[in-house]
């Protein structure tokens, strides 16, 4: 299958190298120069996004937000510009469902389907191929494109119709904000009380409150380590997406709206791209004390 990808940074560019590793024609546009890594496997780097479009059956984007997604599609040399009857587009980011509805209505009236395939699982899961994608969209483009999904993800669901996937990752990004945040608290309370944070840890990972978060997220907080798999910016960018959802449908989310609070105060002192798991370092500003730290020094053995 020849295939188009526009967007290779942290997560697009390892999901294109599992596509030219299995062997399809990838097309490549990003709007730094294509690695090398990847025209080195046979990628073609291509001048724009209307190019790809031309030369690719499928064509697949992996921007950042809402408005890069609509610049790749319809922007002076987008998608759109080069697409013929018949072809698929699909867009792997996480944006806004309303206007995921709108695009895949103008993409269609080109004579093309629209499927909108956001993933969850970060840099570990892109290199992984170990992703979860989330897609709406026609039940025969699901099929076509299923085969490339399957090389980029393990657990891979059709959600429903167009917007629906990207419903589906707001919802996510709901559950792992509000894991992080509530981790993050835990971790803090048990090392201010004194315990060994990292056997706190591993004694919760054997019981009910055992998830993906504190395993993974729990590690980097206790090891300090906040280089981004998935940046506080564009987490910070996905609960937009669900308060302002929430505000059209009438929705209270008030714990998503305090985590919110959170990210946006990790932004104000710098952190816009800090791992997302580095929302635990305001909770230790407003606390004055960082996990890891002796307990009994800083509280005086209270």
């Amino acid at each position: 299958m020849d295939v188009g990808f526009i967007g290779l940074g942290i997560m697009g560019r390892p999901m294109a190298a599992h596509l030219l590793d299995a062997g399809h024609r990838l097309f490549l546009y990003d709007i730094n120069p294509v690695a090398e890594d990847l025209t080195a496997k046979g990628g073609v780097a291509c001048q724009s996004a209307a190019e790809v479009a031309g030369k690719a059956d499928v064509i697949i984007t992996m921007v950042p937000d809402t408005p890069h997604v609509e610049a790749a599609l319809f922007g002076p040399n987008g998608v759109a510009k080069g697409l013929s009857s018949g072809k698929i587009v699909v867009d792997m980011s996480s944006i806004a469902p309303i206007e995921t509805k709108r695009f895949a209505s103008e993409i269609n009236k080109l004579g093309c389907d629209y499927l909108d395939a956001p993933v969850s699982g970060g840099e570990v899961g892109a290199k992984a191929a170990s992703l979860t994608i989330m897609v709406g969209g026609p039940e025969e483009a699901f099929a076509k494109v299923k085969p490339l999904f399957e090389l980029m993800g393990k657990n891979i669901t059709l959600v429903g119709g167009n917007g629906d996937g990207q419903t589906t990752k707001v919802a996510n990004q709901i559950i792992v904000a509000l894991t992080i945040e509530a981790v993050a608290e835990a971790l803090l309370f048990a090392a201010k009380a004194g315990a060994d944070p990292a056997k706190v840890r591993q004694a919760l990972m054997g019981g009910f409150a055992s998830s993906k978060i504190l395993e993974l997220h729990g590690e980097r907080m206790i090891k300090r380590n906040f280089e981004p798999g998935f940046r506080i910016e564009l987490h910070q960018k996905d609960l937009n997406l669900a308060l302002q959802g929430a505000r059209s449908l009438n929705l209270a989310l008030p714990n998503t709206a305090s985590t919110q609070q959170l990210f946006n105060a990790c932004v104000a002192q710098g952190g816009a791209r800090w791992d997302h798991s580095g929302l635990v370092r305001i909770l230790e500003t407003m606390t004055g004390f960082e996990i890891g730290q002796n307990a009994d020094a800083i509280s005086g053995g209270d």
